[in-house]
């Protein structure tokens, strides 16, 4: 059974950081390409940030380029979503997806002052 455990998310002021970690179990994370997504109230849910299974090659949403670097750990299982210069329209619930198929349950962030 393919579990995928996001934590870190939290309230930030503008400006501000956050790193989201995904924890996997029960997939081959080492050959499975990660991403991260979020969902706004009332939108689409939208990728975030891609990593293949090495970590050689990740893209970005073109909002989040510059601000945000996804990264893996595979001896760890885990994936991680490192976020600064955070904006209000960052707000979102972030959710971890391995291979376009499993997710996990989703982890609050929210911008404001």
């Amino acid at each position: 059974q393919v579990q995928l455990v996001e934590s870190g998310g939290g309230l930030v002021q503008p400006g501000g950081s956050l790193r989201l970690s995904c924890a996997a179990s029960g997939l081959a994370f080492r050959v499975s390409v990660m991403s991260w997504y979020r969902q706004a109230p009332g939108k689409e849910r939208e990728l975030v940030a891609r990593i293949s299974s090495t970590g050689g090659s990740t893209n970005y949403a073109d909002s989040v380029k510059g601000r945000f670097t996804i990264s893996r750990d595979n001896a760890q299982n885990t994936v991680y979503l490192q976020m600064s210069s955070l904006k209000p329209e960052d707000t979102a619930v972030y959710y971890c997806c391995g291979r376009e198929y499993y997710w996990g349950q989703g982890t609050q962030v929210t911008v404001s002052s």
